[in-house]
This record gives C-alpha cells, sequence and structure tokens, in this order.
C-alpha cells in the first residue's frame, strides 16, 4: 500500500444524527474503510485519519469529553465501530493526563483472597476501560512508605485500593493524602470517609459462627485467631467470644491461639490444641486456610471430622467447599468487596460519587455445611 492511500479523501455519506435533533452527521461508509485496517490492529492514528480530527479529538470522543460537537462524535465513534478500534489506556489519557492504572497494594500472606479480591476489581477495570498494577510490600520493611510512593508516582497510577493490613495504616492513607493518590480501604471497622471504605462486618459474622456452636451443644470450644496486627481479627474474635458468653459458653485463654491465616499456622495450632490432655470439641479457625491446617492435625492424630470435632472457618474461599467433609465458613464476598472499591474509586476518579454520605457495606454470612455436627 503507497503511503498516498492514506492521504485520499474518505467518501461519505449523509446521515441523521443519533441524537434525533434534526441535524445531519457525516459517517464513513463501509465501502470505503481501508483494506488494510483489516491487516493490524488499529490505532488511533488510523481513526484520527479516517475521521479527519486529531488524535486529541478522538482521545476526547472516547472518553466521553462533553467539549465535542455531536456531529464529531457521531463521526469517530462510527470509525471506531467499523474498524473495531480498541483504545489503549496511553491513547485514553492523551487529552486528559490520566494513565487509566489503578494499584492493588498488599501486604497480606493469603493466596486466595489475594486471587479474589484481585478478580473482583479486575472485573470493573474491564469494563471501565482500566488497568491494573499489583504491588505486594511488607509494611515492616525499612523505607515502606517511600517504597510504596515511589511506586505509585513511577507507574503515574489514578488511584489505589488497599486490603488489610495496609487499609488500616494511618502513616499510609496520611501519604496518599499529601501526594493527591485517591484511594479506596477494604475495612473490617470504619475509619476513613465513608466514600473511601468498603465494610465488611467481621464482628456479626463471627458472632453466627458462635452462636451456631453454642445451637449444636458445644461447651468445649477453641478459637485460632488471626495476628493480632489485623482489625480483622480483634473484630472476629470479639464477635464470637460474646455470642458464646451470651449463651453460658466461656473460651479458656489456654484455647484463644494466635495464628498467622496461613494454613501451616493452622495445622500447628491444631495440633496443639487437639494433642492436649483435654481437648475442644470445637474450633473455630479465623479464616479458611487456617482451618484446612486444623483437617491436616485433625487427619493425621486420626480424630474424624464432624464426628469428634467440629470445625468452622472463615471466608468461604473456593477451598471450603472442596474440602472433605464440606466446611462450615463464614462467605465473605470478597471478590464483590474488590469490585465494589473499584467502581466507587473509578466514579471518584471520573468526577463522580464523591459526596456518598455512606460507607459501601457488605455483610458475611455463615454457611453450614458438612464440618458442623453436636458434640458426642
Amino acid at each position: 500500500m503507497a503511503d498516498s492511500d492514506l492521504e485520499k479523501p474518505t467518501k461519505v455519506r449523509r446521515r441523521k444524527a443519533l441524537a434525533g435533533d434534526g441535524r445531519l452527521a457525516m459517517a464513513p461508509d463501509a465501502a470505503a474503510i481501508p483494506a488494510w485496517t483489516l491487516a493490524r490492529a488499529p490505532t488511533i492514528n488510523d481513526v484520527a485519519r479516517l475521521a479527519k480530527v486529531s488524535k486529541k479529538t478522538v482521545s476526547r470522543v472516547i472518553n466521553r469529553s462533553p467539549h465535542v460537537h455531536d456531529t464529531t462524535r457521531t463521526v469517530v465513534d462510527a470509525v471506531v465501530a467499523r474498524i473495531g478500534y480498541v483504545p489503549s489506556p496511553q491513547a485514553r489519557g492523551l487529552a486528559i493526563n490520566r494513565s487509566f492504572l489503578l494499584g492493588l497494594i498488599y501486604d497480606n500472606p493469603n493466596a486466595q483472597y489475594i486471587v479474589n479480591v484481585q478478580g473482583g476489581i479486575l472485573e470493573a477495570c474491564h469494563r471501565e476501560g482500566f488497568e491494573l498494577v499489583v504491588h505486594p510490600c511488607r509494611q515492616v520493611a525499612p523505607g515502606f512508605l517511600a517504597e510504596v510512593k515511589a511506586f505509585i508516582q513511577r507507574q503515574n497510577l489514578d488511584g489505589v485500593i488497599l486490603i488489610p493490613p495496609l487499609s488500616e495504616d494511618a502513616a499510609l492513607v496520611a501519604l496518599l493524602r499529601a501526594i493527591g493518590c485517591p484511594y479506596m480501604r477494604l475495612m473490617s471497622v470504619p475509619l476513613d470517609e465513608p466514600s473511601a471504605m468498603v465494610l465488611h462486618t467481621d464482628r456479626t459474622a463471627a458472632a453466627e459462627v458462635g452462636a451456631h456452636l453454642a445451637q449444636l451443644g458445644h461447651t468445649k470450644v477453641a478459637l485460632i485467631t488471626g495476628p493480632q496486627r489485623y482489625r480483622s481479627t480483634h473484630e472476629r474474635r470479639e464477635g464470637f467470644l460474646a455470642a458464646l458468653a451470651e449463651r453460658g459458653v466461656t473460651v479458656p485463654d489456654a484455647w484463644i491461639l494466635e495464628g498467622l491465616y496461613t494454613f501451616e499456622t493452622g495445622e500447628k495450632r491444631g495440633m496443639e490444641l487437639l494433642t492436649a490432655a483435654d481437648r475442644p470439641t470445637a474450633i473455630f479457625a479465623s479464616n479458611d486456610e487456617m482451618a484446612a491446617g486444623v483437617y491436616r492435625a485433625a487427619f493425621r492424630l486420626g480424630i474424624p471430622i464432624p464426628r469428634d470435632l467440629t470445625v468452622v472457618g472463615f471466608d468461604d474461599t473456593p477451598l471450603s467447599s472442596r474440602m472433605c467433609p464440606a466446611l462450615s465458613t463464614v462467605r465473605l464476598p470478597i471478590h464483590d468487596m474488590g469490585k465494589l472499591a473499584a467502581d466507587r474509586l473509578i466514579a471518584r476518579i471520573n468526577g463522580g460519587d464523591a459526596g456518598r454520605s455512606q460507607p459501601l457495606t457488605v455483610t458475611p454470612r455463615l454457611v453450614v455445611r458438612e464440618s458442623s455436627a453436636p458434640p458426642l
């Protein structure tokens, strides 16, 4: 194809504008779209040439800027649809100084949690034309805040999403405010302005677990908590113990053990509880990974679940329904939380949804499966 072919006038046909206001708009005729557009992925330059506008105008149309005439918008939209142009984040940001990149910043040992929340964020990003950049880090590392700041500025992020425990870090949130980076926090307690939070009511959900075990008749109950630096750990612990106490069940301090939300610590703590001379008949592990570790400890010791031991987890990850027996657990809609956070963050970036007076709230619910049974 000669370069001159690109400069040839595009044949057009006249048609009524979609707005229905009587004005006429010029749109490309199907026969006028050059065959070369089918041989490779079309670019923003192709759209600009065929629509006879600047790249900046194309970018404004793609981003639904109000500063574009309806006639021009109709022509550009027709070209985009006809040649199958898919804008890149860089092209979309040309006219409005955006990267169309969100960041997920985390320090969380639970891989399944990360996968689930990331899936929800990606669903929202895909629909809105954003991309996601993931950044694992260590909250206790020297230079942690400087590292996060460098990451945000290096990637030119439009906003970030924080999950526990980073979402509970006041110094990190102060940094984001100082550099003008919009953010959303996934939280178990309200610690910020409502529009910047997705709240999950862990205390209420853990209370359901306590009520469930008491109703089954368990009086010898143990708890494996998460790390003490997580606020969710305290919310789940307090809700669980309070519900048991209301029903006359007390958990001995020796049966309240700290885990790290990992399979390995669940197994270790399970072994400690189940090899004692007097062992519990029910264990609430504060997430599914640790509950799976308790399963392994019980298997190694020849303790059948649920005949001799009831086990309940928290999160309802895909693992829980695939275990044998299937695990009773609290369904925390992690995927939905990620999606809600990304939806609101993108809305804030786009200049809307900033005045919401209430946080987005999700309510976890207990799902009773085969690992629950009355004590013998």
